[in-house]
């Protein structure tokens, strides 16, 4: 039964965490792929490329192939949103070497989101090196001021927020205002210096507790490479211990919780 239920989420955990329900247009063109793949001027036609390889891949077609190295040349893009959903894509082939090293180097970008996104992709390839990143996606995430200045909040603790919400602004002694977004969806947990509050660059603000989708998809990543470790983490969501917390969340962490437990069992002598 446990093997059933790891097979069914390994056939099925492909990251949702770039941007649901965006869509790319129509079909393109062999021509148009190789296009908009080196349009770095227009990094949604990037996505869009990308986009369709992967559904090519995981429809198996081989003939995408060709697209493959200008594919891993993409994780050196300094667009943010290109490495995002790369990082998605590339885990629709877990045979190609290419593509497994390639998500390796992702695994430490500087945006959580392609973090987090290529930490889910390596499960597919049975490689465990992203577990950390999984287990904190289920943890708060504290955000930093950018710059120095007086803050001003724009949200109330408790309030719900997606990635690119604004947080909070930073007016500096120019008058100029630094504005602080979300870089993950999730909820407002607390704020750690109240309105009006000067702050230096680098200083913490507010923490934010984690959205119930990246957490789930989290535990169903933990339920293939999680460790007795991670199990203080994961019961926490069995026990909702953040509010709002959807129902299948907590069962998907229960069943983490309980084969995490079993493989503990199955290594000791």
């Amino acid at each position: 039964m446990a093997l059933l239920m790891a097979l069914t989420v390994l056939s099925v955990l492909v990251p949702f965490l770039f941007w649901r329900g965006t869509w790319f247009g129509r079909a393109l063109s062999e021509q148009e792929v190789g296009q908009y793949l080196s349009d770095a001027s227009r990094p949604r036609r990037i996505q869009h490329a990308l986009v369709q390889i992967g559904e090519r891949i995981e429809r198996g077609d081989r003939s995408v192939q060709r697209w493959y190295p200008e594919m891993v040349g993409l994780a050196q893009s300094t667009l943010p949103e290109v490495r995002v959903t790369l990082a998605w894509v590339l885990g629709a082939d877990p045979q190609s070497e290419e593509f497994h090293g390639a998500l390796q180097e992702l695994l430490h970008d500087r945006e959580p989101l392609v973090r987090r996104n290529a930490a889910l992709s390596l499960v597919r390839f049975g490689d465990a090196s992203g577990r950390d990143e999984l287990v904190a996606m289920l943890r708060l995430y504290t955000v930093q001021a950018t710059t120095a200045g007086v803050v001003r909040h724009r949200l109330e603790e408790g309030n719900p927020v997606e990635q690119g919400t604004l947080l909070a602004r930073v007016e500096g002694t120019d008058q100029r205002a630094a504005e602080i977004r979300s870089p993950l969806p999730g909820t407002v947990q607390s704020r750690l210096v109240a309105e009006g509050t000067s702050v230096a660059s680098g200083e913490d603000i507010l923490v934010l507790a984690p959205g119930a989708e990246h957490a789930w998809e989290a535990l169903r990543a933990l339920y293939l490479v999680g460790e007795r470790e991670d199990l203080q983490d994961v019961e926490r969501f069995a026990r909702s211990a953040f509010p709002g917390i959807p129902a299948k969340v907590q069962q998907q962490a229960a069943w983490t919780a309980d084969e995490i437990r079993r493989r503990d069992q199955g290594k000791k002598p």
